[in-house]
């Protein structure tokens, strides 16, 4: 039995990644704040036949972070994964609202450090284990604020945290997607469905690898803004002052 923990699991991306996942053979612990949400994905999981346990989950909470690893640890007596998913955005500007900056880097990228301190030992220890954090290409074009800036801390940590576990076993990928269909894209229209992501976390979980960009048209911006970043500039310049 594998036994799989998932932030953010009640909506978007984390509800379209828990359905896929949940399958004969594998444990989901999905953790989010809204316990009815999450009691909903998992009768589904479980109508398909897989297998879940509901952890309401305030990731910003140290205690609660800590109920959560010792409730999936409590499964089987491995953690065989941790996908984090959890995540909230900022306006796109240095002048967002200092509780909605506190707010990010907790959630986006204070979060995540601490799952992944409560989980290495754990899979340091099985010498084995997989974690997939999920980032923003905001993360790689700098254009979203605070925003961006918790998902470049997530991505340099990530590859901190992936040099770090060389040869430990513990398997670290990162996935960084454009905009996806979900509720705080809301208005935008023609975009991927949170699946694309989900397919993503599913490849990360079977053949990890460093860095998953979905939908794959946008490489091309993260090539852009590395080897030309004077390019990005011009292409962005004012983009984010324009949504105050």
């Amino acid at each position: 039995m594998t036994v799989v923990i998932l932030t953010g699991a009640s909506s978007g991306i984390g509800e379209a990644t828990a359905l896929r996942l949940g399958r004969p053979g594998m444990t989901l612990v999905l953790a989010a704040r809204r316990a009815p949400e999450l009691t909903a994905v998992a009768e589904r999981i479980e109508a398909n036949g897989g297998a879940a346990v509901t952890v309401p989950t305030d990731v910003r909470d140290p205690e609660a972070v800590a109920a959560l690893i010792e409730r999936a640890h409590a499964v089987t007596g491995r953690i065989d994964a941790l996908v984090n998913n959890a995540g909230v955005g900022t306006k796109p500007s240095v002048l967002a609202e200092e509780h909605s900056v506190d707010r990010a880097i907790d959630v986006n990228l204070r979060a995540p450090i601490r799952l992944m301190r409560a989980v290495v030992p754990i899979m340091e220890a099985q010498r084995a284990g997989t974690i997939v954090n999920i980032g923003s290409v905001a993360g790689e074009v700098g254009i979203g604020g605070v925003y961006s800036a918790t998902k470049f801390g997530l991505r340099g940590m990530t590859d901190s945290v992936r040099r770090e576990l060389a040869g430990t076993g513990v398997r670290v990928t990162l996935i960084e997607p454009g905009y996806i269909a979900t509720p705080g894209n809301a208005h935008r229209t023609g975009l991927p469905g949170p699946e694309i992501v989900a397919a993503a976390v599913e490849r990360a979980l079977r053949r990890p690898r460093r860095r998953i960009i979905v939908p794959v048209k946008y490489r091309a911006a993260v090539l852009v803004a590395h080897v030309f970043p004077a390019i990005a500039d011009r292409v962005y310049a004012g983009k984010a002052a324009t949504r105050r």
